[in-house]
C-alpha cells in the first residue's frame, strides 16, 4: 500500500506539470488519467520483467535502472493506449501522437521514479533486518535472563534440601515414626516443587501449596513452637507468579525470626490486590530486624543473600523496577516481608 500510495504521488505530479507547467492544453482530469494509466503499466512492466529475470533473487543496481529504461516505451504505449481507448479514440492513434520528446520524458521519468522504489526497497530491507537483530538480541537476552533465574533458584533448593535431610539424619536416631513422617513430607514436598520449580510462571495456588507442605515439613521439626496461617483469596488463585519466590521468605523468617526464640512464634502468609501490585506478605512473629539491618546490604556469607538478595536479583531480572520487595519491622515484634509484582504481568492468560 505504501508503494502504491507512493505511485499515485507521481503520477498525480506528472499531470500537474502537464495539466500547469507545460501548458498542454488538455485539463487536469485527462492528463491525470493518461499519467496514472502510462505510470501504472511502467510500474507492472518493471515488475514482471524483474520477476522473469532475478525471480526472488536481489537484482543489479545498473541491470535495475537498464530495465527501467526498456520498460519505459512498453508502458507508455500500452497504457496510453488503454487511455484512448477509454476517451473513444483509436488505439492505435499512440503511434502517431507520440513522440521521442514525449518517450525521452517518459523514460526520464521511469528512471527517477525507479531509482526511487530502488531506495524505498533498500530501507524496507535495512528495516527488516534491523527488526530481525532486534528479535534476535531480544531472543538472547531472554535466553540469558533465563539462565539467569536458573542458577540463581538453584542455590535455594540444595540449601533447603540439605537442612531436612540433616535434620532426618538426627531424628533417624531418636524417633524412627517421626523420621518416617518427616520423610513423607519431604516427598510431598519435593512433588509440589518438580511440578513447578523449572516453569518460568505457575500459579499463585500452587506455590501458596508448595508453601503449606514446606511448613508441614518444618513443624515435624519445631513442633508447638511453629504455627502457620495461610490465607489466599479464591480470585488470586489463579494469578500467575515466578516460582520458587516465597519459599526463601518463609525460609528467612523461620531460620532468622522464629527458630533462634525459644517460644517458638507464628508465621502469616497472604496475598492480596493492591493496584496495580500483586500485594504478598510474609509475616512472623520472631526476633526481628537487627538493630543496624540494611536490607541493600548484606553479607556474602550470610543465609539471606541466597534469600533476599537472591529475590532482589530475580525481580529485578524479570521485571525491571516494576517489582519491589520491602522488610520492615512490626510494631510489637517480628518482621514482615512485603512482595510488590506487577499485577498486569500475573495475570493468568
Amino acid at each position: 500500500m505504501k508503494h502504491i500510495g507512493y505511485l499515485i504521488l507521481i503520477n498525480t505530479t506528472v499531470a500537474l506539470y502537464l495539466t500547469y507547467g507545460l501548458n498542454s492544453g488538455q485539463k487536469f482530469g485527462a492528463n491525470w488519467v493518461f499519467s496514472m494509466l502510462i505510470g501504472t503499466s511502467i510500474n507492472l512492466s518493471i515488475a514482471f520483467f524483474r520477476w522473469l529475470i532475478w525471480r526472488d533473487a536481489k537484482p543489479h543496481h545498473l541491470a535495475f535502472l537498464i530495465l527501467c529504461v526498456l520498460a519505459a516505451p512498453i508502458g507508455y504505449y500500452f497504457g496510453g493506449a488503454i487511455g484512448l481507448a477509454i476517451y473513444g479514440y483509436q488505439v492505435h492513434a499512440i503511434f502517431s501522437i507520440s513522440s521521442y520528446g514525449n518517450q525521452f520524458a517518459t523514460i526520464l521519468i521511469s528512471l527517477i521514479a525507479g531509482f526511487f522504489f530502488w531506495n524505498q526497497t533498500k530501507i524496507a530491507e535495512l528495516q527488516a533486518q534491523q527488526e530481525k537483530e532486534k528479535a534476535r538480541s531480544a531472543a538472547v537476552e531472554r535466553a540469558a535472563v533465563q539462565a539467569q533465574l536458573q542458577l540463581l533458584q538453584a542455590q535455594i533448593e540444595p540449601h533447603m534440601l540439605f537442612n531436612t535431610l540433616a535434620n532426618l539424619q538426627g531424628l533417624i536416631a531418636i524417633d524412627v515414626d517421626r523420621a518416617q513422617h518427616m520423610l513423607e513430607q519431604l516427598i510431598r514436598y519435593l512433588r509440589a516443587t518438580l511440578s513447578s520449580s523449572r516453569l518460568e510462571q505457575t500459579k499463585l495456588e500452587n506455590e501458596f501449596e508448595l508453601i503449606h507442605a514446606y511448613l508441614e515439613l518444618l513443624t515435624i521439626r519445631m513442633g508447638k513452637r511453629l504455627r502457620y496461617q495461610i490465607d489466599l483469596p479464591t480470585e488470586l488463585r489463579q494469578h500467575s507468579i515466578p516460582p520458587m519466590l516465597l519459599q526463601p521468605l518463609v525460609e528467612n523468617a523461620i531460620k532468622h525470626g522464629l527458630e533462634p526464640k525459644v517460644e517458638g512464634g507464628e508465621i502469616h502468609v497472604s496475598a492480596n490486590i493492591e493496584a496495580p501490585f500483586l500485594h504478598i506478605r510474609i509475616s512472623d512473629t520472631g526476633l526481628g530486624l537487627g538493630a543496624h539491618y540494611d536490607e541493600n546490604k548484606t553479607h556474602p556469607q550470610h543465609h539471606s543473600h541466597v534469600g533476599n538478595a537472591n529475590i532482589r536479583e530475580r525481580l529485578n531480572a524479570l521485571y525491571g523496577d516494576m517489582a519491589r520487595l520491602h522488610l520492615e519491622q512490626n510494631p510489637e515484634m517480628g518482621v514482615t516481608a512485603h512482595l510488590y509484582l506487577p499485577l498486569a504481568q500475573n495475570q493468568m492468560q
